[in-house]
């Protein structure tokens, strides 16, 4: 499938962030992350867990923030991404573009599916659906959706921005 994005446009500075937990959302980040490159993307890539690194790319430097999470007990978001979502929050850094995808398992309650990711994209406002994929991606329909999800953001984000977001003022 052939990205949507148009050659003209510039290409952007993504930063990743995942907590995973069995290796799915990685899994999940990765292709996401190859998605990205293809359309012509520079992709920094942080793990939520690394808390004394040095990341790749500030937070708010990012032209599209996209955070990646697993569910914890009863649809929390687990420990390590709540750290890194305190450390942004302590930080002053506020990102202008953020997208929310994620892992889960629906045999422990439909009602707490993606309980994570939908909490994330709630505090950053998002304005993209979320991504879900129940357990490890795999197969052809995964990687359809992984491929229109991402494009559409990659889209929807050259749509809601100025040409230069850090010189755009209301």
């Amino acid at each position: 499938m052939a990205s949507t994005i148009s050659d003209a446009a510039p290409a952007l500075d993504i930063l990743i962030v995942v907590a995973s937990l069995s290796g799915n959302t990685r899994e999940l980040g990765r292709m996401i992350a190859g998605r990205c490159r293809q359309a012509g993307h520079a992709v920094h890539w942080q793990e939520a867990d690394e808390a004394d690194a040095v990341p790749p790319l500030q937070a708010d430097a990012a032209d599209l923030l996209l955070l990646g999470s697993w569910t914890d007990n009863g649809g929390r978001t687990p420990a390590e991404m709540k750290a890194w979502v305190a450390r942004l929050a302590g930080s002053g850094h506020q990102p202008l573009h953020v997208a929310v995808f994620g892992t889960g398992e629906t045999q422990w309650g439909a009602e707490y599916y993606g309980g994570a990711v939908h909490r994330l994209r709630r505090y950053f406002h998002s304005p993209h659906p979320p991504l879900l994929i129940e357990q490890m991606p795999h197969g052809d329909a995964h990687a359809t959706a992984i491929a229109a999800w991402t494009d559409a953001v990659l889209d929807n984000h050259g749509n809601q921005m100025h040409a230069d977001h850090r010189r755009h003022h209301a």
